[in-house]
């Protein structure tokens, strides 16, 4: 992975994890001031996404594959999608100002409705922030791993994430040419390429390459890999 691609995925992932902790921390004081009897099913799932988000987030900081990211982002997208969606309809586009010194039940007596209102606004809002944060990480991983598999890299959604390139970056380590990694691949190459020919590679010098075309042949030049030689084939040409 580049140390750009390496940088965004922590502090986009941390933002994740900090947003949850707030809905976290609130949907907790809702548990606590309305359960058992109250506002039963959304208290109890307002719960499970943001639990999901800190337990899995922190796991794949750790550890991961863009195959098991792309799972676990897709699992807490629908999660925070339904709780958004939830939060909206049981707030509504209530007005908090206009609620003054009403009251709401609890277990235990009763609490300010604007106070409560608020709280579930935040929740609301930071369900909607989770929703689209972790859509565009699908997105980017997605288009990433595919941009990879394009490469050569037929293999990368099951390797370390840290392996997958940002936009415009070969696959693999900062440094590392990209011929380090074939023998993982054998001489495929890339997708819809023309089969190796003999003399496929040419010797160099300090002006460039040096390409004798053969008679009946015509050239196919691809560009390096990491600002590496470009690789130069000889095709027979078709009559």
């Amino acid at each position: 992975m580049t140390v750009l691609f390496r940088d965004l995925r922590f502090y986009g992932y941390f933002a994740v994890i900090l947003i949850s902790g707030t809905v976290l921390g609130i949907s907790a004081y809702f548990a606590s001031i309305f359960l058992p009897n109250l506002h039963h099913d959304f208290s109890i799932y307002a719960l499970i996404p943001p639990s999901w988000t800190i337990f899995i987030f922190t796991l794949i900081l750790i550890s991961s594959t863009p195959r098991a990211d792309a799972i676990f982002l897709f699992i807490s997208d629908i999660l925070w999608l339904t709780l958004a969606s939830w939060s909206a309809d049981t707030i509504g586009y209530t007005q908090c100002d206009a609620l003054g010194n009403s009251r709401t039940n609890t277990k235990h007596g009763t609490i300010s409705a604007r106070s409560y209102c608020d709280l579930s606004k935040v929740v609301e809002a930071f369900s909607w922030a989770a929703f689209c944060l972790i859509t565009l990480y699908f997105v980017f991983l997605v288009t990433l791993a595919s941009r990879s598999v394009a490469m050569g890299r037929f293999y990368i959604w099951r390797e370390d994430i840290r392996e997958l390139p940002w936009f415009g970056q070969a696959p693999g380590y900062p440094g590392v040419g990209y011929a380090a990694y074939s023998s993982q691949y054998g001489s495929r190459g890339y997708p819809g390429q023309y089969p190796q020919y003999p003399n496929a590679q040419y010797p160099t010098t300090g002006y460039g390459t040096n390409v004798h075309q053969q008679p009946g042949h015509s050239l196919v030049i691809q560009p390096g890999i990491n600002g590496g030689a470009p690789t130069v084939q000889q095709v027979p040409s078709m009559v």
